[in-house]
């Protein structure tokens, strides 16, 4: 049987960027720390993807470690913003494409402005959701850059 491919596989393949596909049982339930477990993985470089609105109305992307959680103040001075606040999950589906638990940078329906905490120039790889609830990739922190726009800041509590 061929492997499941999800859209953010079907992106870094054809950007011939290497990559990891990894699976799990899919449980909404799971927290990311428990996926890293899952997955035999320290969960310092296994990020979630979370996605949040602006005052003025305007939609931002922050990737930040599983461990962690993203500083709604640090986060909104890192874009710009007066404040910030996490996108209703009913609104995360038509706006990106993806359900809670299978949120990815990669391949929204629309690019939105992404930061990545700055743990990340700690590491050599990352891994975040393949796109899909049990699905997760790792690909090189050098090769994000050849598939999405971002910046780097420290938006973590």
């Amino acid at each position: 049987m061929a492997e499941e491919k999800t859209n953010v596989m079907r992106t870094l393949a054809q950007k011939k960027i290497d990559y990891v596909g990894l699976t799990y049982e899919p449980d909404a339930s799971l927290t990311g720390e428990q996926i890293a477990e899952k997955m035999g993985e320290d969960p310092k470089c296994v990020f979630k993807t979370l996605v949040t609105q602006g005052k003025s109305k305007t939609y931002y992307v922050f990737v930040v470690p599983v461990e962690k959680e993203l500083d709604l103040k640090k986060a909104a001075k890192a874009v710009g913003e007066k404040s910030i606040d996490m996108l209703p999950l009913k609104e995360l589906l038509p706006l990106t494409g993806y359900v809670h638990g299978g949120c990815s940078p990669i391949g929204m329906k629309k690019f939105f402005k992404t930061t990545f905490d700055e743990s990340l120039n700690q590491l050599e790889k990352v891994y975040f959701s393949g796109g899909k609830v049990g699905f997760q990739v790792q690909i090189a922190v050098k090769d994000i850059e050849k598939v999405i726009r971002y910046q780097i800041a420290d938006v973590c509590c």
